[in-house]
């Protein structure tokens, strides 16, 4: 049976709370990166829509030629509009970003079923109603499995959201789409209010804020 922590308690935490209090400084950490990625694609993405609507109203006029009309273009002019070095280089480094913080979402992921175990576990150990007296300050061990599922959910439709908008944002020459995806980008709409209290609870509750 492991060894459990009571507030204001010091010395070295064991077990179950070793590990859940590991565990919200590395979505403290994570989230960081993901918001430094975020920050460095929005730069990326603008870079890219910038070139596009440059480039595009010397060849055609964007207020024309809609989204739709370009994915039906034949393929040779498909190709033109990736043939350009500069604008294939900002893409692949769009790319890379998206590749990063799908790598922080496995990451996300893996917490999320570790604490789901540590569930499983004292529910093994102390029952349905699981552990008797609380990990850190109130919270049940099952709060903190169900808060970082909150925070993965989360993250998992951002990052949908952004591969998506880097599938298209190269394609498209309409000026005002071309806005609407740098502002989802930049705003990320799955990442509301309640989702950073979420984490600042969590912080809170294992002792990394003040409470």
């Amino acid at each position: 049976m492991d060894d459990a922590t009571t507030p204001g308690r010091k010395g070295n935490l064991t077990g179950s709370a070793r590990k859940v209090k590991d565990n919200a400084a590395d979505w403290h950490n994570l989230i960081l990166k993901w918001e430094r990625l975020s920050d460095e694609g929005s730069s990326i993405a603008t870079k890219i829509v910038n070139f596009r609507l440059s480039k595009d109203r010397s060849v055609k006029d964007p207020e024309v030629m809609m989204e739709g009309q370009i994915s039906s273009a034949a393929p040779e002019e498909r190709r033109a509009y990736h043939s350009n070095p500069e604008l294939e280089e900002e893409c692949t480094k769009l790319q890379n970003i998206v590749d990063k913080m799908a790598h922080i979402l496995s990451k996300m992921e893996k917490m999320v079923s570790s604490e789901k175990g540590i569930c499983e576990l004292e529910t093994f150990q102390y029952g349905e109603n699981g552990r008797p007296t609380p990990l850190f300050h109130t919270w049940s061990t099952k709060q903190f499995a169900e808060v970082s599922s909150g925070l993965y959910e989360a993250y998992k439709q951002e990052l949908a959201l952004k591969s998506t908008i880097l599938q298209e944002v190269a394609h498209t020459t309409n000026p005002d789409l071309c806005m609407v995806y740098l502002s989802c980008w930049l705003y990320q709409p799955y990442i509301q209010d309640n989702t950073k209290l979420l984490l600042e609870s969590l912080l809170m509750e294992t002792g990394y804020r003040a409470v």
